[in-house]
């Protein structure tokens, strides 16, 4: 498939995981790429990634901590999107940690909003222009199940998750006559290195976990099915999809 062919697309939380699965794929499909990430070692993982599969050339990386405004400005200036248009937003950075809610500190509670939902905004606001002037910009934020469904030690984590569906929602109201789409995908059950090792508590109630597992297959699955997803919503496969979330969690929740 072709469905990317001279588009561009910028995708945060590159370096791993789902969004390193996320720039294979649209790589695949023709786009033209700018990948980000605050792990210049995770990004270069990336590049070969893409080298081994022929795509290098139609790569760009860029090591920038996107919770921060100065960074994601200098971004925007080096990659070139002060003038010109951007035709797709990934907004896959993030983190998980859990604690017991009554021993969460503050500092972790700011440190996981500043990572999950504060990037998204800061991202979001400053790639808007390159978005607009594209006519068809597609916004892909990244939720969770656990915005929607309890998920046990996790409460500041599941705080960003739900704040970035409303975002999504609130975007995609206001910037849909400027032809802007925005559309958050809520993973769930997904192999990657932020579930690998969520720091549960020691003295966890583990038995609580048990309705977190998947209804099909043989167990979590990997970061390409979320990758192929969000494919087709920022394709024009999904050019009727906007201001709400897609859930892919192998039936966890149903």
């Amino acid at each position: 498939m072709t469905r990317f062919d001279g588009r561009v697309v910028l995708v945060t939380g590159a370096g791993s995981g789902i969004g390193q699965a996320i720039v294979a794929r649209v790589l695949a499909e023709d786009a033209q790429v700018i990948a980000v990430d605050i792990s210049a070692e995770g990004l270069e993982a990336t590049r070969q990634r893409a080298a081994e599969a022929g795509y290098a050339g139609r790569l760009r990386t860029f090591t920038v901590d996107v919770s921060e405004e100065a960074p994601i400005a200098a971004l925007i200036a080096d990659a070139g999107l002060g003038d010109t248009s951007l035709d797709v937003l990934v907004n896959a950075a993030g983190i998980l940690r859990s604690s017991h809610t009554h021993a969460t500190s503050l500092d972790l509670w700011n440190h996981i909003l500043k990572t999950n939902l504060t990037s998204t905004f800061l991202m979001t606001r400053d790639c808007l222009p390159a978005l607009l002037r594209s006519g068809r910009g597609v916004v892909v934020n990244f939720s969770s199940t656990s915005a929607s469904f309890a998920h046990p030690y996790m409460a500041a984590y599941a705080a960003t998750k739900g704040g970035i569906q409303s975002f999504t929602h609130a975007i995609a109201a206001e910037y849909a006559k400027q032809g802007l789409r925005a559309v958050a995908v809520a993973p769930g059950s997904i192999e990657s290195g932020m579930t690998r090792n969520p720091g549960i508590p020691e003295d966890a109630d583990m038995t609580m976990f048990m309705k977190l597992l998947p209804a099909i297959g043989a167990g979590f699955a990997g970061p390409e099915v979320i990758a192929g997803v969000v494919a087709m919503l920022a394709s024009d496969d999904g050019a009727f999809v906007t201001g709400t979330e897609i859930r892919i969690d192998g039936g966890t929740h149903m």
